[in-house]
């Protein structure tokens, strides 16, 4: 097809279907996009239509990081299956909308880790301070503070907003090292302190919500860093490896898997949430699950912990 009639028919598909593994990459994408949205947006549905989670300060961020999650994996449907590029120089891109959900979800981490940190290591200044409101503040911040470099960097001149790009790298770079830094911190402090702590729902609650964010924080590292290393590389020395478009992007497929890897880290760690899922979503598919979870007992909100 001549460039003129390509045009006109519309954004081209990532592959062409000469070979053998561009219909392995094309099934991926379809089958990863559906996997994300389902899994996600069960915690989403799950967190939302239960009050009782809904009431809890580590929920709340799991409900963010899911929302954001679910958008990720609506997004590959487009990323994954046309042929876009979404980094200097675009191709049929979306401004870098698409691409810049998951920077979203760097803050979210951060914000949350902090919030596990304050809430083991400080629990009376946490229970004082850092309230209900004070939380949906903060994952409000992360979407505004998104949108608004995402603005700024369209506004701009293409030079600088390759400055700014770059930049951004960089404070990315920090959030890293910063996670890694709290992780271990959070391990350290889980150890020692939550052996000292009488038993109850509070120190059950503590450990629960631990053991989700340091996996979670675990798995983050290991599907961003090989991206963070590809694009370090390519800013700063030329090099790197430089990919046709997002669809075959390997370092952008791992960071997306991010968005199946932490919902499901949610459901596995939190009985609270599998049993509002299976309740509220899963119940509903299959009525031999739901029965199952109506019989377990279910959690009192007067007693639920921050």
């Amino acid at each position: 097809m001549t460039d003129s009639a390509a045009a006109a028919a519309g954004v081209p598909l990532a592959v062409d279907f000469s070979s053998p593994e561009h219909y392995l990459i094309f099934i991926f994408q379809i089958l990863f996009a559906t996997t994300t949205v389902l899994v996600a947006g069960t915690v989403v549905i799950g967190i939302s239509a239960t009050r009782a989670l809904r009431l809890q300060n580590r929920f709340i961020f799991m409900l963010n990081t899911s929302i954001c999650d679910t958008l990720v994996g609506f997004s590959v449907y487009y990323l994954g299956l046309f042929d876009v590029q979404e980094s200097y120089p675009s191709r049929n891109g979306t401004f870098g909308i698409l691409r810049d959900l998951l920077g979203i979800n760097i803050l979210i981490f951060l914000f949350a880790q902090f919030d596990r940190y304050f809430a083991v290591c400080y629990p009376f200044v946490y229970s004082r301070f850092i309230t209900r409101k004070v939380v949906i503040g903060l994952n409000i911040y992360c979407w505004v503070y998104n949108a608004a470099h995402l603005l700024a960097r369209n506004m701009l001149p293409v030079s600088k907003a390759m400055q700014l790009y770059v930049f951004s790298i960089v404070f990315l770079q920090l959030i890293v090292v910063t996670k890694v830094v709290m992780t271990i911190k959070l391990y350290v402090i889980a150890k020692y302190q939550l052996e000292r702590d009488p038993p109850g729902p509070d120190r059950e609650s503590k450990k629960e919500s631990l053991k989700i964010i340091i996996f979670v924080v675990i798995s983050f590292l290991a599907l961003w860093c090989p991206s963070f290393v590809n694009i370090t590389i390519k800013f700063f020395t030329g090099g790197g490896l430089v990919f046709r478009n997002e669809a075959t992007n390997l370092f952008a497929i791992l960071a997306r898997l991010n968005s199946v890897c932490t919902p499901t880290v949610y459901i596995w760690g939190s009985p609270a949430l599998r049993k509002a899922t299976m309740r509220t979503v899963w119940g509903r598919v299959c009525p031999r699950c739901s029965r199952r979870v109506g019989s377990c007992p279910k959690a009192d909100p007067g007693k639920v912990m921050r």
